[in-house]
């Protein structure tokens, strides 16, 4: 997408050039104007790219204190299932860490297509979780067994919540919105600018530094994709510590 923009937005700037040199030249009073135009269009162009920045970074820190919160809840729940009978306990320490793996490989995962087995693999464990500790609960009704209940309920929420906030993204119509205003303002730049020697300099600057930020912006907003990715350290840490 940054290479896309780059392109975009340099042919932007070149159209604003190309219809300049059809028009006449700006006198220094239209000039004047046009240049408070172009400033106000960039601080909003600005302001949105800071504004949606913002956006990604909360979604990036949401995913991330939601996978330390996954990985409490797991580990609290491998220790409250000492409570149960001998028999029901191992059975769901078993459980619980093959569980863990298939979390560990829903954040390490980057293409969709092999999600689908870690996501059918996690729906199937978590009903065998959630029957193992309900058999002894319907048993024996008591405050222990609900304790265990309970962490069993904090695991399957804690993993509902993480697929949520995996699937809340950047809105399309902000990333609509900086590309029109992004183009607008090159269109401007390309008009404003004067045709002199090493002129192509200054308009290649804009588009760099824009397509540049929508790099970053995505990189961030894309949870599997990209360089900068949430990487589940909490969750591989509790992986070695149960070994």
């Amino acid at each position: 997408m940054a290479l896309v923009a780059l392109l975009v937005l340099w042919i932007s700037e070149q159209m604003g050039s190309a219809v300049r040199k059809k028009t006449e030249e700006l006198n220094e009073e239209e000039r004047e104007d046009f240049g408070v135009i172009l400033a106000a269009t960039l601080t909003l162009l600005g302001l949105i790219i800071g504004f949606s920045f913002s956006m990604a970074i909360s979604r990036y820190d949401q995913r991330k204190n939601l996978e330390e919160e996954e990985a409490n809840a797991i580990g609290t729940e491998y220790l409250r299932v000492e409570l149960l009978p001998a028999a029901n306990a191992e059975k769901v320490r078993g459980l619980l860490k093959s569980y863990l793996e298939q979390r560990i490989l829903f954040y390490e995962t980057r293409w969709e297509r092999d999600l689908v087995a870690v996501n059918a693999r996690t729906a199937e464990l978590q009903g065998e979780l959630w029957n193992a500790v309900k058999e002894p609960a319907e048993t024996e009704r008591s405050a222990v067994q609900a304790l265990t209940v309970s962490g069993m309920n904090d695991v399957l929420n804690s993993q509902g919540y993480t697929q949520a906030a995996w699937w809340n993204r950047i809105p399309v119509p902000a990333w609509g919105l900086m590309w029109l205003i992004a183009i607008c303002c090159n269109v401007m730049i390309g008009y404003y600018v004067r045709q002199k020697k090493g002129h192509w300099v200054r308009l290649i600057v804009m588009p760099l530094v824009v397509a540049v930020s929508f790099l970053l912006i995505a990189d961030i907003d894309s949870p599997r994709g990209g360089i900068i990715r949430v990487q589940p350290r909490n969750l591989i840490s509790l992986a070695g510590s149960l070994k």
